[in-house]
């Protein structure tokens, strides 16, 4: 696999020689970077280079991101770098920190509070991720590390196209990485609550085989999302000063 794969990127090389803004791009994402940062990458990189075609794929991120990496399913992987940078095939660039919040329709009147305490939420309408993704043992340690037994959610799902449209209704909570609410589009009528939560996550940022060429049209995509994740890199920078 690795020799073919090799092959066809020498392949496309020779086609980036005539016009390295030409090509294709296949790209391994996690849900929160398809609903936030993602489509402003692209919406960048497309404005700049118009006929490089992109191929997402909705990936969980982890063992899995490793494994399809290895497969070479795709080119690269945008998202929470967990165990990449101890792989020694893989390599990783750092682009910003995503930390979580506790969100809330702008129709709802705690957003109206300017001090909550997470242990006067546990009784609220929560839509949640399902028990078997990467990110639903990271939340019961939220409510754990607060004493608290994580809330039973209402709604399970794994779309936060569908848990934006529940917050918009005025009901319902559920913790968005900060991501989320700074490029979705659709985040106009969710408001963050004023609540600190007792958790690191891994920062966002993408990962790539280490013996495999970066492509032409690899790099461009690397270029723009340095410049597009810049507002919360810069917050990342201050935080380590």
């Amino acid at each position: 696999m690795a020799v073919f794969d090799d092959v066809q990127q020498g392949v496309n090389e020779i086609g980036h020689l005539a016009d390295p803004t030409v090509g294709e791009l296949r790209i391994g994402a996690s849900e929160p970077m398809i609903a936030g940062i993602l489509p402003a990458i692209l919406s960048h990189l497309n404005l700049l280079h118009p006929r490089i075609v992109f191929h997402v794929m909705q990936i969980a991120g982890g063992t899995q991101q490793a494994r399809e990496l290895r497969e070479r399913r795709f080119d690269l992987f945008i998202g929470r770098v967990m165990g990449a940078t101890n792989e020694d095939d893989l390599v990783s660039e750092i682009l910003f920190d995503d930390p979580l919040f506790v969100a809330a329709g702008v129709q709802n009147s705690l957003v109206r509070r300017r001090k909550i305490k997470l242990a006067e939420l546990v009784n609220e309408p929560w839509t949640l991720p399902r028990p078997e993704s990467g990110i639903s043992e990271t939340l019961n340690d939220i409510f754990r590390n607060c004493g608290l037994n994580a809330p039973p959610a209402v709604v399970l799902c794994n779309s936060i196209h569908m848990q934006l449209n529940l917050l918009a209704t005025g009901r319902f909570l559920t913790l968005f990485p900060r991501s989320v609410l700074h490029f979705g589009a659709n985040c106009i009528l969710i408001k963050l609550l004023p609540i600190e939560l007792p958790v690191e996550l891994a920062p966002v940022g993408i990962v790539t085989l280490k013996n495999r060429t970066i492509s032409p049209v690899a790099q461009l995509f690397f270029e723009s999302a340095r410049l597009v994740a810049r507002p919360l890199a810069r917050s990342r920078l201050s935080a380590q000063k």
